[in-house]
């Protein structure tokens, strides 16, 4: 193995021996071979040892085992065992497409301003079986504005220059539910992105995990969105703030709303209305709200 591998893959593990050859041998099929594979074991129990010594004898990969202390610490782990010019994080239930590496270098070869590169992704389910390309709304270079409304970066799809994570540092390592938010948008306040309109990987929706716990999930988000905004008060526009938080209460309350907790949708729209009026979304909300309970009363 070189010494200096173009691009530093990171695994983080913890008790998922049934997936991650799928995550290893989806790195290992890449059209480009320059790269180390780093898989950080976070304290698993079920035969992941056991599972990586087939693949140890390829010198490109690296098997680091730790006590159980979260996803976070094992990916600032792996970012500081890094020797590539370039990071790229693969959860060990996920997979990437053959031309994951080739398309993502491409990018930063067409595009030199960029810092960190993204793309698309097909859900998958437990089986492995296709549920369709996500098309949630993507965007490129000062994204900040758009970022605050939700985080449209999948973690999985992105390449990021290895200096990014050396002049800002990694992740939160007491964050365990938007860690890799949290890290986009402070990252977003100095670095480019560029979105690469393409299929570079697949993400694992397992039956147990679908809503993700959604209620905790925004509550986190929330709170560090709020966070941010203080702890950088110029990174957006104060018409920014308040639109990207208006726009972060529609998304919540609308989760809220289809979960049958109208109350708290209702309290949602009103949050989202008190940030921002003027544009659209709270009104269309509170009118979709109101021709549903409309209809619901004649039932």
């Amino acid at each position: 193995m070189s010494s200096n591998p173009l691009v530093s893959v990171i695994t983080p593990t913890f008790n998922r021996a049934d997936y991650l050859p799928f995550a290893v041998e989806s790195v290992l099929s890449q059209s480009v071979p320059d790269f180390e594979l780093i898989v950080i074991d976070d304290g698993s129990t079920d035969g992941t040892a056991e599972l990586m010594e087939r693949y140890l004898a390829d010198s490109r990969i690296r098997y680091l085992k730790q006590e159980n202390q979260g996803q976070s610490v094992a990916r600032n782990r792996g970012i500081a065992e890094a020797r590539g010019q370039f990071i790229c994080f693969l959860d060990s239930d996920n997979a990437w497409v053959s031309t994951k590496l080739e398309t993502s270098l491409k990018a930063f070869e067409e595009h030199p301003e960029a810092d960190i590169v993204y793309g698309d992704f097909i859900t998958i389910d437990g089986e492995g079986h296709e549920h369709g390309v996500n098309r949630m709304a993507r965007y490129s270079g000062r994204i900040t504005p758009q970022l605050l409304r939700d985080n449209f970066v999948s973690m999985n799809t992105t390449m990021t220059r290895k200096r990014c994570f050396d002049e800002m540092g990694g992740f939160d390592s007491a964050d365990r539910l938007a860690e890799d938010y949290g890290l986009w948008l402070r990252f977003s306040t100095r670095y480019q992105f560029l979105y690469v309109p393409a299929v570079l990987g697949y993400y694992r929706v397992m039956e147990n995990q679908i809503s993700s716990d959604k209620e905790s999930r925004f509550r986190a988000n929330e709170q560090l969105v709020q966070s941010f905004l203080k702890a950088y008060p110029s990174a957006v526009t104060r018409g920014e703030a308040r639109r990207g938080l208006s726009y972060f209460f529609i998304r919540k309350g609308r989760y809220e709303y289809s979960a049958g907790q109208r109350r708290q949708a209702f309290r949602s729209l009103l949050r989202s209305l008190s940030k921002d009026p003027f544009w659209m979304g709270p009104w269309r909300f509170a009118v979709k709200m109101l021709l549903t309970s409309s209809r619901g009363r004649r039932m």
